[in-house]
Parts: C-alpha cells; structure tokens; sequence
C-alpha cells in the first residue's frame, strides 16, 4: 500500500517504528500537502459568499487561478511522499549491493552515485513546490474568506515547515554527492528558498496575528 493511501492513524504508527522510513523526507512533503489543502480550505470557503463575489473580477480570476495553481501543486507533493521513501530504498539497496568483485564495486558505486543523487532531487523538489505553494498564499490572505484566515495561518506553518524539512534531507544528502560543484548549487539555491520561504511565512503570520488581536 501506498503511503499517502494510508489512514492517519496507520501512517504515524508507520513513523513510529524501527523502519528508518518513511522518515523526514515523506513527513516534509505530507506537511505540505496539508499546508496546500488548508490553503485551498480557505478558497473553498470564499468561493459564492458575498464579500468575494462583491471583488473586482480581476481579483476573482487571479484568486481562481491561484487556486488551481495550488490544486496542482498538492497533487505533486502527494506523490513525493511516497517517492522520497522510494528513493531511500534505493539508496539503501545500493548500499547492500555485494563488493567482492572489480566488477561488483563498479556496479555497487555506479548504483550508489545514481540513488544518491536521486535523494537529493526528491526533497529539493518538495522543498521547491512548497516554496511555489508559499508564493500564492499572501494574494490568498488578502482575498479570501477572513473567518478562515488562521486556517490559511496554519497552512503557511506547515509549509514553510515541508520546505525546510525537505532542505534539511537535500543538506545531508550532498554529504554523499561526490560532484562538490554540483553539490555547492543545490546548497546556495536551498539556502535562497528557505530564506525566501521563512520571509514568506513571517509576512503572513503577521497579518493574520494583526488581524486577529
């Protein structure tokens, strides 16, 4: 069974326990698939009461777009789930692989270059479309239904933690990656997202913290 076909309950027994995986990385991308839902709740429950239908019509078509953009995004990170425990499987396997041999080692460390880059490019991309997820949200805040607006509060949360989660498995995987100029890309580009990320989530707990008081 898939990871995200699990219940609630079966998936944090399945966290909790011997396995190594699902581990950080499954967990980042399921906080922000969640975080994507909270945000889409929101929309949700703007969509035909008077206050959005009252918007200007371009506002209304960007906040719709916005919203399908989001939809897309959160189908992607479901998968992501289930593909970062994939990708440490494969890792591990190629750990496993036998090295008795010239041509058993070539195979071994062809296999473990290719499954570690894998598990860099996994959570890189859940912390890439969390971040993407993040960008609409502030046009969301503003827009949306306001008695919803800590849902969308607790959104931004889970996502801003989906992408430094994902950040943190990209970090300890290029310890492995033997490309250091490669590797010195995915640090500095993770590093602008999280920074750009946490701005994100700062701006928007803000105004929902202002509004609320």
């Amino acid at each position: 069974m898939k990871l995200i076909d699990m219940t609630v309950t079966n998936f944090a027994k399945e966290v909790d326990s011997a396995s190594p995986a699902p581990g950080g990385g499954s967990v980042a991308a399921l906080a922000s698939d969640i975080g994507v839902g909270l945000a889409r709740m929101m929309a949700h429950l703007s969509f035909g009461k008077k206050k959005y239908e009252a918007l200007d019509e371009d506002i209304k078509k960007e906040f719709q777009s916005r919203f399908e953009k989001l939809g897309k995004i959160r189908e992607e990170l479901s998968k992501l789930v289930d593909e970062d425990t994939q990708s440490f499987n494969e890792f591990m396997n190629a750990v496993k692989m036998p090295k008795d041999t010239f041509k058993q080692i070539t195979e071994r460390q062809k296999a473990l270059s290719v499954a570690t880059l894998n598990s860099i490019k996994v959570p890189y991309k859940t912390a890439y479309l969390s971040l993407e997820a993040m960008r609409e949200l502030e046009f969301m805040v503003d827009n949306g239904n306001q008695n919803a607006i800590t849902d969308i509060g607790v959104g931004t949360l889970m996502l801003c933690t989906g992408l430094e989660g994902a950040i943190l498995n990209v970090k300890v995987n290029l310890m492995s990656l033997e490309d250091k100029e490669l590797a010195k890309k995915y640090s500095e580009s993770c590093a602008e997202m999280l920074s750009e990320g946490k701005d994100i989530r700062d701006n928007i707990l803000s105004k929902i913290h202002s509004a609320i008081e």
